[in-house]
């Protein structure tokens, strides 16, 4: 676990810093870090429910993100009503990290 948190953290590290070097570019750069989603990577976790529903258990939402809730605020940070927004890192996680 340490290698992936460790990998979490360097993009964070890495969008922040990125952002001095590009921003008068008029490049905006920010970070999107997704919480449980279903994917195919989950999938085994789904098909097993008592490990899906420890897994949701940790979810305000009560349930994983859809792969179109993550890309919705993709668009969203590629629009021009973001066009003032960079350097951040936007959790699309359903409320796992408020615990």
């Amino acid at each position: 676990m340490g290698p992936y948190i460790a990998a979490k953290h360097a993009v964070i590290g890495m969008t922040k810093s990125a952002v001095f070097d590009h921003a008068t570019d008029g490049v905006r750069i920010n970070a999107v870090a997704p919480g449980l989603t279903e994917t195919d990577m989950t999938k085994a976790w789904k098909d097993d429910d008592e490990k899906w529903q420890q897994m949701i258990s940790g979810v305000a939402m009560a349930k994983a993100a859809q792969p179109d809730d993550i890309a919705d605020i993709v668009l969203f940070l590629s629009s021009d009503s973001a066009k003032f927004m960079i350097a951040q890192v936007y959790l699309v996680d359903g409320g796992q990290t408020a615990h």
